[in-house]
């Protein structure tokens, strides 16, 4: 009994002192590690970091599995000291904690050495008071730039830089030797929509997941036999998924079915699609669905996002149109709207439909009123509404939405500051909202006008 006791102590010993954050991230499931010990947040050092590491952090956080283990202070240098090096987890374990290393101590890594980590899943917000200690949970409730509430640095809006991501095994300390210059290949599929020329599969959100290409009345698979992230950056853009966080191989993603359609891809990353860059002939591999690569890519520039609120998924709801953040008059706005909203977003369900200025009153314009949305629509733009800029409102009737997740994988509901007057989306492509499909916006809405009963 006694071993047990200190077996006991020992493992509450090791909660009590680790608690783990992802810092400067595009949402609350990736970004630089960091490990709550002696009372400071360090950073981890990026000596034998490797995806079964992050694995173990990724489940500490409730984030689900990794997707990559980038080093090289891919998301940003930290501060204070680099508390752990040379971790060795087998990937099973259920705290990094618990994973063999070098030991709790400022080591002599600098940080440009500074381990992240990129998760498959999403983060549970919790409510908790500002404190100077970590939260019981380990967790912090994520705010739009990825950092604890009471943090000194105010929250930022960090766009990924274009490095290389070790997908398997260590870190390594330089980028391969560019390709070879583009060839001129035939088009992945003459003729075809071009929507339909590349598609993600499996993924956790619409811009992750195993990459599938359309040839010859098929979708296959693509080989990761040379596959990177200048690859994944162009299949990203032409997706309209804005670029590329990380490369994937190993059927991370799962097996496909069909033919592997592409090999050896080799892109520069500056290519306007897939179909421009060298590759193997049609169908000619020597893969087999245990090798078809994949994506994680940061999405779209929003259209939407919420502002002024506890975190991502909860806010004053803004509308970018016209090269402007504008707000969404109350008149009429119930559940049904935010419900739409929250969809659009990534953010679940909806849980209230707040009016009145619930989270502050914005500033510029007021970009739409009388959104009447049935509720089952994909997104905002397919509602009925009054016509861009056409209100009778104050913005003391700005509405907002609470929903009940947190954004899944995407940057879009976070990524943009939340400065009404200032703050552009990060445009992959600048595309004003669809007015096509359905009932829209900017289309006049039923008559016998007022709110909703």
């Amino acid at each position: 009994m006694k071993v047990l006791a200190c077996l006991l102590a020992a493992l509450v010993g090791i909660q009590a002192v680790e608690r783990l954050r992802l810092a400067d991230g595009p949402h609350g499931c990736a970004g630089r590690l960091e490990v709550w010990h002696g009372g400071r947040w360090g950073t981890v050092c990026d000596d034998g970091w490797d995806l079964r590491d992050a694995a173990v952090a990724c489940r500490e956080l409730g984030c689900g599995g990794a997707l990559a283990a980038p080093g090289g202070a891919f998301f940003g240098e930290g501060a204070g000291p680099v508390w752990l090096s040379e971790l060795a987890c087998r990937g099973s374990e259920e705290q990094l904690g618990l994973c063999p290393h070098r030991g709790w101590k400022a080591h002599i890594c600098s940080h440009e050495e500074d381990a992240g980590v990129v998760c498959a899943g999403q983060r549970v917000a919790t409510s908790r008071d500002d404190s100077a200690s970590p939260p019981d949970g380990g967790l912090w409730p994520e705010l739009s730039g990825g950092l604890r509430p009471g943090s000194e640095e105010p929250p930022v809006t960090q766009v990924p830089r274009p490095a290389g991501i070790p997908q398997n095994g260590p870190r390594k300390k330089s980028l391969r030797p560019p390709k070879p210059a583009k060839s001129t290949r035939a088009p992945l599929l003459t003729g075809a929509p071009r929507q339909e020329r590349l598609r993600l599969v499996s993924g956790p959100h619409g811009c992750a997941g195993r990459l599938e290409v359309w040839h010859g009345g098929r979708w296959g698979t693509v080989c990761d036999d040379g596959w990177d992230l200048r690859d994944a950056a162009v299949a990203c853009r032409e997706l309209g998924c804005g670029g590329a966080l990380a490369a994937p191989g190993g059927s991370r993603f799962g097996p496909g079915a069909g033919p592997v359609w592409m090999d050896d891809v080799g892109c520069g990353g500056g290519e306007r699609a897939l179909r421009d860059c060298p590759r193997s002939p049609w169908g000619r591999s020597n893969c087999d669905h245990s090798e078809d690569a994949g994506l994680v890519c940061t999405g779209p520039a929003p259209r939407l996002r919420l502002a002024d609120g506890p975190h991502g998924c909860a806010g004053r709801l803004e509308v970018w149109h016209g090269g402007r953040w504008g707000s969404v008059c109350d008149d009429a706005w119930d559940l049904r709207d935010a419900a739409v909203a929250c969809r659009e977003l990534g953010c679940g369900g909806a849980l209230a439909a707040p009016g009145g200025a619930f989270f502050g009153e914005g500033t510029g314009p007021i970009t739409l009123d009388d959104l009447r949305c049935r509720g089952n629509e994909t997104a905002l733009r397919f509602c009925p509404a009054r016509p861009w800029g056409q209100h009778d409102c104050h913005h003391r009737e700005d509405a907002g939405a609470v929903c009940d997740g947190m954004p899944l994988g995407l940057g879009s509901p976070t990524a943009p500051a939340v400065d009404s007057n200032s703050s552009a989306p990060r445009e992959v492509a600048t595309r004003p909202l669809s007015t096509t499909g359905g009932q829209t916006l900017g289309t006049a809405p039923p008559s016998g006008g007022g709110r909703r009963g």
